[in-house]
């Protein structure tokens, strides 16, 4: 399949593994890659830019495909070095970015100067548009389903995808909720050239989480997520545990005095990190979107985005064509 994603990024097939925190090591960034897609390690898993330069090394020696570095920029107690990280990734021939959260303009220019691709992700049409209008490559649009950060307007897909199309001219990327070729299929009629998937690869072998995480995703519905922090403006969505239920406690409670001190140790990310690594599901906060309620099964990468393409196109050739048919 040919889009203007696959030309840009050098891939495949149009799809895209997003950046997880404590998720996006080499061993899934690789080995999606290797499945014909893109892999994205995620930079500030890495706890210093010399941790990264050794992780981009790490993903060169397990793949010769194409991969990418997602930045995400947010403010953080502890001031991050975001300058030696784009170092890294530009000194490393890295073509790619994955960029969240604020705006990438600081770094633009040096992106551009050294030729990578820079697909920022947005959860509005306006931030789609100012992502166009600073220069970046392609959008990938973040509809409300999203695990993470799904922005605080709560517009899905199915609204936020044709309406980013209709005034972009820049490739559009689908994001958020997406786990099947059904959907990639209807994604690709709203207008954007490829999708982007995190929770999906989650729950696959090489995913670098411990399988009592894997099994939590395929044993849970798209009704076992929770909106924490939403009282702060700050929306995020996470699997719904014993953590992310008691956090939603305190914050009905402290209505309209609720400080993010109230919860700070519970959410903290060193407990969510955990929870990822060790298996107890309800340490701490880990992040998972509602397309869990449509993932039944822990295949491998290369096997998951076979069966995706083999769903999507199936869909399009037939089934739609069907109908016309009829």
């Amino acid at each position: 399949m040919k889009t203007r994603i696959t030309e840009m990024l050098g891939i495949e097939y149009p799809i895209v593994q997003g950046g997880m925190q404590n998720v996006g090591y080499a061993e899934l960034a690789s080995a999606v890659s290797n499945a014909g897609a893109l892999g994205i390690i995620t930079g500030l898993t890495q706890p210093t830019p010399e941790d990264l330069d050794k992780e981009i090394r790490r993903c060169k020696e397990m793949t010769d495909k194409p991969f990418g570095v997602n930045l995400t920029l947010l403010p953080t107690i502890k001031p991050v070095p975001y300058e030696e990280y784009v170092r890294v990734i530009i000194e490393a021939g890295i073509k790619v970015v994955e960029t969240a959260g604020r705006s990438p303009e600081p770094f633009m220019a040096q992106f551009n100067e050294n030729g990578v691709n820079v697909i920022h992700k947005c959860t509005s049409v306006r931030h789609a548009l100012k992502a166009q209008k600073l220069g970046c490559s392609a959008v990938s649009v973040d509809g409300f389903e999203c695990a993470g950060h799904p922005g605080e307007d709560d517009v899905p897909n199915l609204v936020l995808l044709p309406a980013a199309a209709k005034v972009l001219d820049i490739p559009m990327i689908a994001s958020g909720g997406i786990g099947t070729g059904t959907q990639m299929a209807a994604c690709l009629a709203l207008g954007a050239e490829g999708i982007n998937m995190g929770t999906r690869f989650m729950a696959t072998k090489e995913a670098p989480i411990h399988e009592n995480i894997k099994k939590a995703i395929v044993e849970a519905s798209e009704l076992d997520t929770a909106l924490v922090y939403r009282p702060l403006r700050n929306t995020a969505r996470v699997y719904k545990n014993k953590v992310a239920e008691k956090v939603n406690e305190i914050e009905r409670e402290a209505g309209k005095d609720m400080k993010f001190e109230l919860i700070r140790d519970m959410v903290a990310g060193t407990r969510g990190k955990v929870s990822l690594t060790e298996g107890d599901v309800d340490y701490g906060i880990w992040t998972s979107g509602i397309v869990q309620g449509l993932i039944h099964s822990i295949p491998s990468c290369d096997e998951l985005v076979q069966e995706i393409m083999s769903e999507c196109t199936e869909t399009i050739r037939n089934r739609l064509n069907n109908l016309l048919a009829g």
